[in-house]
């Protein structure tokens, strides 16, 4: 009688997990669909930036394109020496300064009439908030034309109506025209702003200072105010970065005459009627870091303020 052997089954072999991707693949994946957006944003914004750089240290007058020569830090000295220059700084600043503070008190004031219940307040928030979707251009040309001509404008009929002087706005007042065509255009542009911080504030709280006796100046002083200074420092900061940079309201006006010309238009007025590339570059860059340190400032009031709403919810 022979004995069998059989052989022994081999077991069947155990299923691996499969491999995750690690996190550095799974980024990239999750930023693939981005890079077609951020090629074209570099190509569009920072290539052009970057050529102005370079231009910015050549002595380059373009009448004279042979003449041409490096120059290093020559053209930047200029612009902060040169009186012109210096005088279209402390305009910029000037105005600046004035339509952002009297763009927050209106639209402040807006605002706190938007926050109350009445009727018709959805077609006056409409109203309101339409001077902001103008065309810069064609609101300039709108009081350039509309309001300030002294012969057919709005501001001397009404005052001929009662018997007033005919006064040459833009000849007698230049740099305060020029403002208050800004300040319509980006007063409702700050009632926006204060108005969603008003709409923010804790509805409980103030219900308790008015049970406690409080009357609305102390509600406004003591909780109002405090509650929207994040606000108010963005909507001045955002203000500031379009006036530093604002040129329609100063070349429709008044062309840069009259003592209104700011730094954007002095840039202009170098690189196209002096032809003086290099010097305008200079200028250009100079203008485009005091708004990058402005958008910084207002980068981090955003950030503020999303980490204090995450925080109450």
């Amino acid at each position: 009688m022979t004995a069998t052997t059989t052989a022994p089954v081999a077991a069947p072999p155990t299923p691996t997990a499969p491999r995750r991707p690690s996190p550095r693949l799974r980024a990239w994946v999750t930023r693939a669909p981005l890079l077609p957006a951020l090629i074209f944003m570099i190509a569009v914004t920072q290539l052009p930036f970057v050529a102005t750089l370079v231009i910015s240290f050549f002595d380059w007058n373009s009448l004279y394109p042979d003449a041409r020569h490096f120059a290093g830090f020559e053209n930047y000295q200029e612009v902060l020496t040169d009186a012109a220059l210096r005088k279209s700084v402390w305009t910029t600043i000037l105005l600046t300064v004035a339509v952002v503070l009297a763009s927050l008190v209106l639209g402040l004031l807006l605002a706190l009439l938007l926050d109350r219940k009445f009727r018709g307040r959805g077609i006056v928030r409409t109203l309101l908030i339409a001077p902001f979707l103008v065309v810069p251009v064609a609101a300039a040309l709108l009081w350039k034309h509309v309001l300030y001509n002294p012969e057919y404008g709005l501001l001397n009929g009404l005052l001929h109506y009662v018997g007033g002087p005919q006064p040459d706005w833009i000849s007698e007042t230049p740099l305060l025209a020029v403002e208050a065509s800004l300040v319509w255009q980006w007063t409702p542009f700050m009632m926006l702003i204060l108005l969603a911080g008003l709409q923010s504030r804790d509805q409980q709280q103030l219900e308790a200072a008015r049970v406690d006796g409080a009357s609305d100046w102390q509600i406004f002083v003591h909780l109002t105010l405090p509650h929207l200074r994040r606000y108010l420092e963005l909507g001045a900061l955002l203000g500031s970065i379009y006036i530093v940079q604002n040129f329609d309201a100063v070349f429709t006006i008044t062309s840069g005459g009259l003592g209104t010309a700011n730094l954007p238009y002095t840039v202009y007025q170098t690189f196209y009627q002096a032809h003086e590339n290099g010097l305008a570059s200079a200028a250009g860059v100079l203008v485009v870091i005091g708004s990058i340190i402005i958008a910084t400032f207002a980068l981090r009031v955003v950030s503020s303020l999303f980490r204090e709403e995450v925080s109450r919810a």
